[in-house]
């Protein structure tokens, strides 16, 4: 079998970071994308997945712009041939109560956490059916399906993706191509672990599992969805939240 060609977006993160080294155990070949801001951490990232044993390529990307995805990702088909999983995992927050909300932080998080799912996903999309094989994964969050305070525009923007799985799910099912949401909870991530202690405990109080999750439950459930054998799962939300939100 040819070597599949997985792209993950916000690549370099925490939880990035544990889908890529999945995808490679997988025998994948990866490539980490991340936002051109981070040429250098990307280059010392790669280096030290290198040291650990992973082989993963990076892509500087800014996922926010059409134009941009259209020229990289035009060219990164023409150089591997085919791109076969694609993970939108880039994201930001910009967090504000409604009322105290500026233009820009509604705006930087809708372009970066869901337009960027089309402006990525669109170039490599015609590629994936004519193929006849593709696996797309957004990575959204619990707070897309039951909201929360402070985060009207992250919300809406990882409620979008879902919509944007459901409804690219039946353009792609006869043509043997997925597109699926996995939708974490609080992942014990260098963000989480940087909130108040007090802070911290009370949302762990919170969750009926009593923890966060652990970056690899989420790249696990990325692994399940983008598997050889797993053809027959579309346009489903798959939760990773230890009880937090059950619909």
């Amino acid at each position: 079998m040819t070597q599949r060609v997985a792209l993950i977006t916000g690549g370099i993160g925490g939880i990035g970071t544990a889908i890529c080294q999945r995808m490679a155990n997988d025998g994948m070949r990866v490539i980490a994308a991340h936002h051109p801001a981070e040429d250098e951490a990307a280059a010392e990232w790669r280096a030290n997945q290198a040291a650990d044993g992973f082989d993963i390529e990076i892509l500087s990307l800014d996922v926010s712009s059409y134009d941009e995805c259209a020229e990289k990702l035009g060219q990164l088909l023409s150089d591997y041939g085919s791109v076969d999983v694609i993970v939108n995992c880039a994201g930001i927050t910009r967090d504000s109560s409604f009322k105290k909300m500026q233009k820009n932080q509604w705006y930087d998080v809708i372009n970066v956490n869901l337009n960027s799912v089309f402006n990525v996903t669109q170039p490599l999309w015609n590629a994936m059916l004519e193929n006849g094989f593709g696996r797309i994964v957004n990575i959204s969050s619990v707070n897309g399906q039951r909201g929360q305070f402070g985060q009207a525009n992250y919300s809406a923007a990882k409620a979008g993706m879902h919509g944007f799985t459901m409804a690219l799910a039946q353009e792609g099912a006869a043509k043997g191509v997925t597109v699926n949401t996995v939708s974490p909870g609080y992942v014990a991530t260098a963000m989480t672990d940087a909130i108040r202690e007090d802070v911290r405990d009370a949302i762990v109080a919170g969750i009926p599992m009593g923890r966060m999750a652990s970056v690899a439950e989420v790249a696990s459930a990325v692994h399940f969805l983008v598997g050889e054998s797993h053809g027959y799962i579309t346009g489903a939300n798959l939760p990773v939240n230890g009880g937090l939100f059950i619909s």
